[in-house]
């Protein structure tokens, strides 16, 4: 008698452990296949939708959708698996593309490398990496903080055309932003803009003692397999590397740089970023609800797009249909690495444009909380997680239309004039004593050997 209650207890512990054990694992590996991350060279591992449990018909629907809506190159991984892929990705997978603002978020993560090997900290005045003397910032833009650049509330004014508009004429991108004069109290506003990211590109350069390229290509590119021949990444003038946009990379690699945030910043056993910086950039602050360290989110109750044509606030998450841990990189024209931590799932595309809401701010892919693309995507896709329920949110609402079209916003002439001479020695033709054109070479060189090593 003892011995069968001995065993139905030891059974009923068995069983306990069993269940509590699928119930811990379930959050951090959905479905039931696993893949390895590929190699240097190697193809993504593919699976069948059903076997980390996806419907075929919803992940073929929702790559259906993208595809008709402008998305030139579409992936879709779960469990580091392919489980769906665009019908122009054979065409279009190693084709240098600009993933235009999503450039900021790998300036995000180099930040965060950075910030890992002891060479600055988040909340470490600016000043402290920038070289001293005239141009280089009063005591208040010098004690903008390495947080707020990421946050994008460095209260410099800002207007994202006039900034964007002077690719190739730059002089010198982050004397350039230490140009502009402080509309708000840094850390209080948030203002959606270029030379932020562009300044937070330079003070990571000298932080880490070299080449802001260089020091991508060694810690965060190389252990992701991404060939240096792969891409290339556009310099102002003087050669400093651009932090708004500007990296043109192949989609198969661009997926890669999600797939490493999906992977909680480790890449095949090799830790290439930390656990404590991965999760900071996706939770956004006080000032935007759906915006993180140069990362947006899906967290916030509210979401408050860029200042183009003007800044809207909708009174929801930036994704509804998609569920709030949702963290992504978003360019222009909509190039986005979409990761999703409880679902183990990450959506890469590229294309141009897509949506077709009737709001101004969504047709340019500047309003992301109106993103019919985004809702519409997202509410096929997850009809078909089989694993766990996610609530249908129903048909896309549009929000408001917004009549405030003033260019003042976007276009602002006197940010244009301070970038095209940000003063003390510096100007269009000549900054810091010599006419600049060593980026302008560096383009040239990076240009020629990204297309010469392309395959034919």
């Amino acid at each position: 008698m003892f011995h069968r209650l001995l065993r139905a207890a030891v059974g009923a512990a068995a069983m306990v452990l069993v269940i509590s054990g699928t119930a811990l694992a379930t959050p951090a590996r959905s479905g039931t296949e696993q893949c390895a991350l590929p190699t240097a060279g190697a193809k993504f591992p593919t699976a069948d939708p059903e076997r980390v449990a996806l419907d075929p018909g919803a992940v073929r629907e929702a790559i259906g959708y993208a595809a008709t809506h402008l998305r030139l190159s579409v992936q879709i991984f779960r469990n580091n698996c392919q489980v769906g892929a665009g019908p122009l990705d054979a065409v279009t997978d190693r084709i240098p593309w600009n993933v235009w603002s999503s450039t900021k978020a790998v300036v995000s993560m180099l930040t965060g490398i950075a910030a890992d090997r002891g060479a600055l900290a988040l909340d470490d005045p600016i000043g402290r990496y920038l070289p001293r003397g005239a141009g280089w910032g009063d005591a208040a833009h010098r004690a903008i903080t390495v947080r707020q650049l990421l946050a994008q509330t460095s209260g410099l004014r800002q207007a994202i055309v006039s900034e964007a508009g002077t690719l190739g004429t730059d002089p010198h991108i982050a004397r350039e932003a230490l140009s502009q004069p402080l509309d708000h109290e840094p850390g209080t506003h948030f203002a959606y803009g270029q030379r932020d990211p562009d300044l937070l590109a330079y003070v990571v350069q000298r932080a880490v003692g070299q080449d802001l390229q260089g020091f991508a290509q060694r810690f965060l590119f190389d252990p992701l397999g991404i060939p240096q021949s792969s891409y290339f990444w556009l310099r102002d003038r003087t050669g400093n590397t651009y932090g708004y946009a500007n990296l043109f990379i192949p989609p198969a690699q661009y997926a890669k740089l999600g797939l490493l945030m999906q992977n909680d910043g480790v890449w095949a056993g090799k830790r290439v970023l930390s656990t404590g910086y991965v999760r900071q950039v996706g939770m956004p602050g006080d000032t935007n609800g759906c915006y993180g360290l140069l990362f947006w989110s899906n967290r916030g109750n509210s979401c408050t797009s860029a200042d183009i044509p003007s800044a809207q606030t909708v009174g929801h998450r930036m994704i509804p249909s998609a569920p709030r841990d949702l963290y992504a990189m978003v360019g222009f024209l909509q190039q986005n690495n979409f990761v999703i931590p409880s679902l183990n799932m990450t959506v890469s595309w590229t294309g141009i444009l897509g949506d077709t809401a009737p709001n101004l701010g969504s047709l340019i892919s500047a309003n992301l909380g109106a993103s019919d693309l985004y809702y519409n995507f997202f509410r096929i896709l997850m009809r078909g997680v089989t694993d766990r329920h996610i609530p249908d949110p129903g048909p896309f609402r549009a929000p408001p239309f917004s009549f405030d079209v003033n260019p003042i916003h976007y276009a602002d002439p006197r940010v244009l004039l301070h970038d095209l001479a940000p003063g003390r020695g510096c100007t269009i033709l000549v900054c810091g004593g010599t006419i600049p054109l060593k980026g302008l070479a560096q383009n040239v060189e990076a240009i020629a050997r990204t297309l010469l090593s392309a395959p034919a």
